[in-house]
């Protein structure tokens, strides 16, 4: 499977993004998905997973009311919609397949596929 994040950018706080992720070369609707990031000098973080219908979705309290994660299996696409952003937010983001698809984790290592991530930076 392979993932191509994209959507990131540069925002000011109190701003909007909304990453997106597509998914090829595997059966999508088959994976957990979830979002992670890393910021400069820091561990990777989880940030918010999906199910493999979309019925279950958990975030990292940080983001919890601010971000809304997503997904389209007919297109084989995630996302990720993140409103009131703040500095803090400001990391490489990217989205991870879990074939697990009955089991949602915030454990990194038990994600299968990983894309290369995109850049978001808000501005204070």
């Amino acid at each position: 499977v392979q993932l191509v994040e994209s959507g990131g950018g540069l925002v000011q706080a109190g701003g909007s993004l909304r990453l997106s992720c597509v998914a090829s070369g595997g059966t999508f609707s088959s994976y957990s998905m979830g979002w992670f990031r890393r910021a400069p000098g820091k561990e990777r973080e989880y940030v918010a997973v999906i199910s493999w219908n979309g019925a279950g979705t958990y975030y990292t309290d940080s983001v919890k009311g601010r971000f809304t994660i997503s997904r389209d299996n007919a297109k084989n696409m995630v996302y990720l919609q993140m409103n009131n952003l703040k500095s803090e937010d400001t990391a490489v983001y990217y989205c991870a397949a879990d074939g697990r698809s009955t089991v949602l984790t915030a454990q990194a290592s038990l994600y299968d596929y990983w894309g290369q991530g995109t850049q978001v930076t808000v501005s204070s």
